[in-house]
């Protein structure tokens, strides 16, 4: 036996154990192709119920159905012992299944078989059981002979008729009669009691008959038994006639003493019932008294549950539903009338059967892995909770290092293959019990995918896109993505990976499309599954249909323009007010219109176009009005499509009340759509003046509403009107109107209590909404008191949302509960909360702290624990810090940034493992123990190393092809090598289209970072997966594909304008194009030079011009103008022409040079068809006009 001190620790240890987090343990998926290969222990999925009740007339059926792999057997025990069922012959069990049918069509009696049964499955793998079903066989038993005697009474007495109904199982349901098998008729003076006794609080004179007869109706065998009628005679002082009763003077004016009241049921003045949770309380008290006395019901201390009471049987009878623990307490009942009152105290004690708090479920766990069974479970009084493994009581099974036992809590460390087996929980106390089953199944599978290989997903540009990659193993399998086979694995950014494998790609681009491929990978192996990726352009309407009228006979029509991605099929359909629309002959559609000839009353309506493609859909509406003829009907012509809504008008308030008031109005014009709801909005003056709120909603076809209303609020209400266009404008607001104060209705929400400081608990609350204050002076009183101490309330009423409670001792419960008020009264309280004082700094530090099993990413990692008093506060976790000193590889820098990772655990001897380490590294780390607000004294530092591992992917892998018959391979080495490089591996095979070529291999020395591979055809393509190396082996695979022949973003360019033949060539041409432009300017000038030496042989006009070079200049006076667009001289000026008369040789003597050539001047004057000529014969040597521009 456990002393007091044994049980607080065991109880601590249940508390803290709530706070240990393993490894979560893994969901097997419904997979028929998992299900088929998982071997499980037996699961019992069907059962009779615990009070099995059967009819004798029937066969009798247990159920007990259970699966499991391999197909569990089935055996029964009855009353604790052993069921042979072969032995009895009426006893046949159902195949696959552990169902008993007992029949009796050969004789027996069901009686024989009343008892306690408990089915048992099994399988090799453990043995699960079913509830303790208690059989028993319905009883109708026949009603005692009596013989009873005339009742006799005096008018006015309080007269009870008893019924004793005989012991039915189920009990019997209980009525009274007469013999024309009418029912008495009850009233407050007249009613039956819970017990089946009919109940007279006085009689009348007219209660006198001879047929009072009870009946009890047995809910199995559907009858009806009846007990002998009782005589009643009513003696009265004075002759009683039939014709002179009336309601409000029963007596017929005779006189009959009056009474003060007295309890016929219960006695005394005090009584006690008993009632479980969740169950039906039922609590009576029947009054005798003349005037007949009314009933009231209170409760001492606070006030009736509103939502659960019910008041029947003439207010005589109070229930309450799903009893709870709240509902404890005293409750009376007082019955008065007008010579008195009286009261009577009913103490009601709320017990209650075992419920599951936790309920321990099925552990599926890998090996070496951890995990946890718990079983928790509540009750008045507490229940015990005993461990079962496999049917028998865990304490005589063999001893299993790895399960311990603690209180409702099982754990396991490190299980093994072949530790499956089924935990049974039973949690009992003298009002029931609970049993439930719990297997634990060790469980190594590969990593395997479970969807459909090489899906094609299709997918709308822009929108949100999921790719799903179902998988399963044991142990679970890390996941990952990767997009066309290369880089790393895709997670962050747009995309995100979820732990189910589904990768969310946020918004889907054309860029994003692409195979991709998720790869499970565990130490059991790897699986891979690849989905292809296609994004499509929208479907959409670009030209949707209009609102339009036509005039009867006229032809309408609509648009529906349509924009899709061209791969996509798509679809276009019509329909007319939701219904699909039957074209029929006269109806005309084509891919972009519906057109609707000779247009009559039956085509008007909403016509909706709506396209879809395989992966998405668009609609468009617009409504058809039909009009008559201008020359039949001219005021028609005008009609317009549908409008919104007028505003109603008139609103009236009547009928009020506390918290309601009648709202009505008048609707306004709907212009030509129905209204089919009606907005009801509120403005109150004192909180939010001014802005309108919506208080509800009312259908179309109403103008005429109660409204609900909260208390203290001066309301005024507006209405709008709602139809198939929308909104109308809001109507005129209603007068106000103002309702009573009253108590608060609301509890605050959101009670907690929190330590800010070591020595406080902090109080806090929501304030109550401002329409839920009920009134003014709205205060908040609140109490709390240490947890469990029994000590009385502490209590502070306050008008703010917190209070403070200061002086505390560190991190300890207390109970608190707050109700609110106002200048009308109290409103409820609130359950009680436990709240905690605050937490301090944990004095102590986890010792010993040291390592195992160190390989390249991973650690196991070893501590002593702390005293969990030490904590100071709530214990959340061993927080572990580490960080990378320095990388084993020379030269490489790292960062020491510091890692954190949280291990739960309260056991003695706890250990973890420490993941995502970096392999080749130097590390160190310490832990601290840590509550919700501090960090405790670190442990000793301890320094370890990784082991070497595979190396990262190189850092870029990129193709160049700088000829049609060369690919230069370029590559760096990767960011994290994991250890030391001792080279690259390459392997490579050509493809083409679905079929590769044979893999060649090469490897290359670390210090290689590039590789030109000679094509055999410029058409051929490659795939390439590079990898690095280190001793361990090859790293991750970067994979690339060599470019398309004609894709020229992938060639190297040459740059021909660096090349000599091209400079030539270009100069060459400049030199051709400036001689042509020198040709035809020397054109437009109409003249040339050459020297006399070439002309010596002519004659020289007495008018030609000598020029100091010898040459001789012909022109006339048009060649001394400037050429059009004004020609500058060399000096910039513009040289004019001069009709001065030096130009004809007469403005001086002639001059002879140094070599006595003659330079006077001889112009010829020419006429202008002279000068004409000579332009059009004129020719120029190429090497003279270079002369003449000089």
């Amino acid at each position: 036996m456990l002393g007091q001190g044994g049980h607080a620790a065991l109880t601590l240890m249940s508390l803290l154990l709530l706070l240990w987090h393993e490894a979560a343990p893994i969901e097997v998926p419904q997979d028929p192709k998992i299900l088929q290969d998982l071997k499980q222990p037996p699961t019992i999925v069907k059962q009779s119920v615990k009070d099995y009740i059967v009819d004798p007339r029937d066969n009798i059926i247990i159920e007990c159905e259970a699966k499991g792999n391999p197909v569990p057997t089935f055996s029964w025990r009855r009353n604790g012992k052993f069921f042979n069922i072969g032995k009895d012959p009426r006893v046949t069990m159902r195949k696959r299944s552990g169902t008993l049918e007992i029949g009796f069509r050969s004789g027996g009696r069901p009686e024989d078989y009343e008892g306690e049964y408990q089915c048992f499955a099994n399988n090799e793998f453990g043995v699960a059981l079913s509830n303790k079903i208690l059989l028993r066989v319905s009883k109708a038993p026949l009603w005692p002979k009596e013989v009873l005697e005339p009742v006799m009474v005096t008018e006015g007495s309080p007269l009870v008729l008893p019924c004793n109904p005989p012991p039915g199982l189920p009990p019997p349901f209980i009525f009274w009669m007469n013999s024309a098998m009418t029912p008495i008729l009850q009233d407050k003076r007249v009613s039956m009691g819970l017990n089946g006794d009919l109940y007279f609080s006085n009689v009348l004179a007219k209660d006198t008959h001879n047929d009072y007869s009870c009946n009890a109706r047995f809910l199995f065998t559907h009858t009806i038994q009846q007990k002998n009628p009782f005589t009643l005679k009513v003696l009265t002082k004075e002759p009683y006639n039939d014709t002179s009763y009336n309601a409000t003077d029963p007596y017929g004016g005779r006189k009959v003493a009056e009474s003060t009241p007295t309890f016929l049921s219960p006695s005394g003045s005090e009584s006690t019932k008993m009632v479980l949770r969740d169950e039906q309380l039922l609590l009576e008290c029947i009054a005798a008294g003349l005037p007949t006395p009314t009933i009231k019901w209170f409760k001492k201390g606070g006030d009736l549950p509103g939502r659960k009471v019910k008041f029947e049987n003439y207010n005589k009878t109070l229930k309450i539903v799903n009893v709870s623990e709240e509902d404890a307490g005293e409750y009376v009942c007082m019955a008065n009338n007008h010579f008195g009152s009286i009261r009577h105290s009913i103490f009601v004690q709320v017990k209650a059967a075992p419920y599951w708090l936790d309920k321990p479920t099925n552990l599926v766990l890998a090996p070496d892995e951890n995990g946890r069974l718990v079983c928790r479970a509540n009750g008045n009084p507490k229940p015990n909770i005993q461990w079962l493994i496999n049917g028998q009581p865990i304490d005589s099974s063999p001893l299993n290092p790895s399960r311990q036992v603690l209180g409702d809590t099982i754990i396991f460390r490190s299980v093994q293959i072949g530790g499956s087996s089924v935990y049974q929980c039973n949690a009992s106390n003298q009002h029931g019990y609970l049993l439930a089953n719990a297997f634990v199944s060790v469980l190594d599978m590969p990593p395997r995918m479970l969807g459909p290989k090489n899906q094609l997903i299709k997918v709308v540009e822009n929108n949100r896109t999921f790719l799903d990659c179902p998988f399963f193993g044991s142990p679970l399998p890390e996941l990952r993505w990767f997009k066309n086979g290369q880089g790393s694995g895709l997670d962050g950014g747009q995309y995100r990976v979820y732990i189910n494998g589904t990768l969310e790609i946020k918004r889907a681009r054309a860029e994003d499309e692409g195979t991709y491929t998720c790869v499970a990978s565990s130490i059991l192996g790897k699986a891979e599954n690849q989905v292809r990726l296609e994004v499509k352009e929208p479907t959409r309407i670009v030209r949707a249909p209009e609102h339009q009228s036509a005039i009867r006979g006229s032809t309408a029509r609509f648009d529906c323009k349509v924009k899709s991605d061209p791969s996509l099929p798509i679809t276009v359909a019509w329909m007319k007010d939701d219904k699909p629309l039957y074209l029929g002959w006269r109806l005309k559609k084509d891919e972009e219109s519906l057109t609707i000839p000779n247009v009559n009353e039956g085509d008007e309506g909403m016509y909706t176009c709506t396209v879809k493609s395989e992966i998405d859909q668009d609609s468009a509406s617009a409504r058809l009005t039909v009009l008559e003829e201008a020359s039949l009907n001219p005021s028609v012509s005008s009609a317009l499509p549908p409008d919104h809504p007028d505003p109603p008008m008139d609103l009236d308030l009547s009928d009020p009340a506390a918290r309601s008031v009648r709202l009505t109005w008048i609707p306004g014009n709907d212009h030509r759509s129905p209204v089919t709801q009606f907005l009801v909005q509120f403005e109150e003056d004192h909180w939010e003046p001014g802005r309108w709120q919506n208080l509800s909603t009312y259908p179309g076809d109403l103008n005429s509403v109660i409204l609900q209303l909260s208390p203290f609020v001066n309301y005024q209400f507006r209405v709008i009107a709602i139809n198939s266009v929308g909104q109308s404008q809001p109507s005129r607001p209603s007068p106000r109107y103002k309702t009573s104060g009253a108590a608060p209705d609301a509890i605050p929400r959101g009670l907690r209590g929190w330590g800010s400081k070591k020595d406080n608990m902090e109080i806090t609350w929501e304030p109550l909404l401002d329409l839920e204050r009920n009134g003014r002076n709205l205060h908040y009183n609140v109490w709390w008191r240490l947890k469990d101490t029994g000590e009385e309330w502490s209590n502070v009423t306050t008008v703010g949302s917190k209070h403070v409670v200061h002086n505390t001792e560190t991190y300890v419960p207390y109970e608190i509960k707050i109700q609110s008020q106002n200048e009308f009264g109290l409103g409820p309280e609130s359950n009680v909360v436990v709240g905690y004082s605050g937490e301090d700094k944990p004095t102590d530090a986890p010792t010993d702290l040291s390592m195992s099993k160190v390989d390249s990413t991973k650690a196991n990692i070893h501590w002593k624990p702390v005293d969990l008093d030490s904590v100071q506060g709530e214990f959340k976790e061993y927080r572990l810090y580490y960080w990378r000193e320095s990388s084993l590889v020379p030269g490489l820098v790292v960062s020491k940034e510091k890692k954190t990772k949280g291990f739960y655990s309260t056991v003695a001897e706890p250990s973890g493992i420490l993941s995502d380490l970096v392999p080749h590294s130097k590390y160190k780390m310490f832990m601290v123990v840590a509550n919700n607000r501090f960090e405790g004294p670190p442990s000793n530092t301890v320094e370890f190393t990784t082991k070497e591992g595979v190396p990262d992917a190189p850092r870029f892998f990129r193709i160049n092809r700088r000829s049609f018959d060369t690919i230069y391979l370029e590559w760096d080495k990767p960011l994290e090598p994991n250890g030391i490089l001792i080279g690259y591996q390459l392997k490579y095979q050509t493809v083409n289209g679905s079929r590769v070529g044979r893999p060649q291999l090469e490897t290359f020395l670390p210090n290689v970072t590039q590789f030109t591979l000679r094509l055999p055809d410029r058409s051929t393509r490659y795939k390439f997966y590079l990898s690095a190396l280190t001793q361990v082996g090859a790293g991750e695979v970067y994979a690339e594909e060599s470019p398309h022949f004609a894709n020229e973003a992938y060639i190297d360019q040459v740059d021909i304008a660096t090349q000599g033949w091209f400079i030539g060539l270009m100069c060459a041409i400049a030199l051709i194009i400036l001689i042509l432009l020198i040709v035809c300017f020397i054109k437009r000038s109409r003249g040339g030079k050459y020297p006399v030496r070439d002309k010596k042989d002519l004659p020289l006009d007495p008018v030609d011009q000598k020029d100091q070079d010898g040459s001789f200049d012909y022109h006339s006076d048009e060649d001394n103008k400037p050429l059009q667009g004004s020609q500058t001289s060399l000096d910039g000026n513009v040289k004019e022409s001069d009709d001065s008369l030096g130009e004809y040789g007469e403005a001086g003597d002639g001059q002879f040079n140094e070599d006595g050539s003659f330079i006077g001047q001889y112009t010829v004057k020419k006429d202008k068809d002279e000068t004409e000529g000579n332009e059009s014969s004129e020719a120029t040597s190429p090497v003279n006009a270079i002369y003449s521009l000089a």
